[in-house]
């Protein structure tokens, strides 16, 4: 479907530009959320008319979003989540999850489509991600995800997290090895027990 942009959308294009677009993803978002008009020779002149005040509302929305910049690089996204053994989630940590945290951090309100995360997370550790506050306003955050605020604390440190199964891993390693060094000298003298024979 050939649409003409009300807005600037990343990835798709900047205000007046007219682009085909599926069908579902027109009637579905693009349409019902002002973000973009038919294309037809009477919304080309409606949107010709309307340009100036578009635009203007454009530069409102990016001004309003470069004053939230601060708020958002310096709020402290710590996630406390209970994990397994290994540092694995029980569940994960979405973009959903990441923009109430900024809400109840730094409140600032951010639909989950601006944190672009890529794929949930699923593991102990710290996170870079991105906010897209506006098109061309997109900020930079670390997100801190742990089972405790100690664990929290030393991930903001700079320290990294040992679990569970790697400290079992290595005392079996080590037990293998003190295990091997035990039973050679028992083959010695079972072996010089036969020679004497």
């Amino acid at each position: 479907m050939k649409v003409i942009l009300t807005e600037k959308i990343t990835k798709l294009g900047n205000i007046g530009d007219t682009v085909e677009v599926k069908t579902g993803f027109a009637r579905n978002y693009l349409l019902p959320t002002g973000k973009a008009m038919r294309w037809s020779r009477e919304n080309v002149a409606l949107f010709e008319a309307k340009k100036a005040e578009l635009q203007a509302r454009q530069d409102a929305a990016k001004k309003a979003a470069e004053s939230n910049v601060d708020a958002v690089k310096n709020a402290k996204l710590y996630m406390i989540r209970q994990a397994g053994d290994t540092g694995q989630l029980y569940g994960s940590v979405s973009t959903r999850d990441i923009a109430r945290m900024l809400k109840e951090v730094a409140n600032v309100s951010v639909e989950s489509a601006q944190v672009l995360l890529g794929a949930p997370i699923k593991s102990v550790g710290v996170f870079d991600t991105q906010i897209a506050l506006h098109p061309d306003v997109i900020v930079p955050v670390k997100i801190y995800v742990a089972q405790t605020q100690d664990e929290i604390e030393a991930l903001v440190a700079g320290k990294v997290l040992t679990f569970g199964t790697k400290k079992l891993e290595e005392e079996s390693v080590e037990e293998k090895a003190s295990d091997a060094n035990e039973e050679k000298p028992e083959e010695k003298k079972e072996e010089n027990s036969e020679e004497a024979k």
